[in-house]
């Protein structure tokens, strides 16, 4: 049975959501400056009042803009995870592994975060209050990025590579901020691909397949005695 709080509740969460997305929004289209508490409290359709309500602090809104960001991207992380470890086993799936990591870091979350870890590198305070939350994110994709490869992150080489394509997925989406980088960013998934699932794969069923020389003293000798 409905509770007589339960629409305020409902309204307050809704009203809640729109300031975080109006935040997102802001932050990737007009950068940290614009991203005020008033600036994004008119975008949502709030009162400035309202939305010091929910977030006292434009450092409070940001922060929890992130955690919010952070939530969406895992969340589409896992969809994406899903969806990669349906394709069957071999160069393909390397391929859309490192496409979607790629693309992760050109969506309008990544330029978003962006703009903060910018700001940030100037501002103790925030920075003390997003290093946790990116370190999260990092840890949690290079999982995902395991399991939809399916190799033993306990491999060094395995963990290295992987957190490897990480780095290249996140050098790409900085290059894409000024200008549109993809015709490039396309030809480098494809060739890192390659190489990856050549290091991961190929040469370890290589070595698998190949039969050590027997001993000199014990190799068979034919012919006539």
């Amino acid at each position: 049975m409905a509770t007589p709080h339960e629409p305020k509740q409902d309204r307050s969460r809704a009203t809640r959501q729109r300031l975080l997305e109006s935040t997102i929004d802001t932050l990737a289209e007009t950068g940290w400056a614009a991203a005020t508490v008033a600036v994004v409290a008119e975008r949502a359709g709030v009162s400035r009042g309202a939305a010091q309500h929910h977030f006292p602090t434009r450092e409070d809104l940001i922060t929890a803009a992130l955690e919010y960001m952070f939530d969406i991207r895992m969340a589409q992380a896992e969809t994406e995870a899903r969806s990669l470890r349906r394709i069957a086993e071999g160069v393909g799936r390397t391929e859309a592994v490192v496409g979607s990591l790629v693309e992760s870091y050109t969506s309008p979350l990544f330029k978003a975060a962006l703009q903060v870890w910018t700001h940030a590198a100037a501002d103790p305070a925030l920075r003390e209050r997003i290093v946790p939350l990116e370190a999260r994110f990092g840890r949690v994709s290079h999982r995902m990025a395991v399991g939809a490869l399916g190799v033993d992150d306990s491999d060094p080489v395995a963990h290295h590579l992987v957190q490897a394509t990480m780095d290249l997925a996140r050098g790409l989406g900085l290059a894409d901020v000024l200008t549109d980088d993809s015709a490039r960013r396309k030809e480098i998934v494809a060739q890192w691909a390659k190489t990856l699932h050549a290091e991961l794969f190929g040469l370890r069923s290589a070595t698998a397949e190949v039969t050590p020389p027997m001993p000199v003293g014990q190799r068979s000798v034919t012919g006539p005695t």
